[in-house]
């Protein structure tokens, strides 16, 4: 069973997912995740605590569903760990969906919530650093730099696809298939330096 406060969050990633963060009420909070308002505020202490802590939250449970596999699997290589991590973005799951809607609704959020957007940046260049790291395993030669902003357009483009896909724009397996062609543009010009 999770901790209330991992159900709180639960609760508030699936109410920012559907109502964005104006919509996000304390009080509505507390019923969805079956609480009192008052353990919200003691685990939180206010909205903003709760809004921190839903970025963090899903941050973290993308990072799960986007490296978890079962041991038994044979390796990937480091291309196809790269490709499934990106991929694993756009899936289909209620739980990808939740997130995916949640990260946008707190991204556009934070353009006018200074400590939001603080907290947002700090997620996105934790990501950008992650797929950078992945990007130079592939091609362990590359310098840092470079890495680091292929995978900020990496990134970038899998936000723009995820709200495409999320809100109707476009397909998930033509998604997948531009990100699919976006990796291998990136590292075919991360070769040629």
């Amino acid at each position: 069973m999770a901790s209330r406060s991992t159900q709180i969050l639960e609760a508030a990633a699936r109410v920012i997912a559907r109502r964005g963060v104006r919509g996000l009420r304390v009080e509505e909070l507390a019923a969805e995740a079956g609480v009192s308002t008052a353990l919200i505020y003691y685990h939180f202490k206010d909205r903003t605590g709760v809004l921190r802590q839903t970025l963090a939250f899903i941050s973290d449970r993308a990072e799960r569903y986007t490296t978890d596999r079962d041991p038994d699997d044979s390796p990937l290589t480091p291309r196809q760990e790269l490709e499934e991590s990106l991929l694993l973005e756009l899936q289909d799951t209620a739980q990808v969906r939740e997130n995916s809607a949640a990260w946008g609704e707190l991204r556009a959020s934070a353009v006018f919530d200074e400590v939001l957007r603080e907290d947002l940046a700090r997620a996105t260049l934790d990501w950008i650093q992650e797929v950078a790291a992945l990007l130079g395993r592939v091609l362990p030669m590359t310098p840092a730099s470079l890495l680091a902003a292929a995978a900020e357009r990496l990134t970038a483009l899998l936000e723009g696809l995820s709200m495409r896909w999320l809100s109707g724009g476009t397909g998930i397996g033509h998604a997948r298939d531009l990100m699919r062609g976006a990796i291998d543009a990136e590292l075919a010009g991360l070769r040629q330096n």
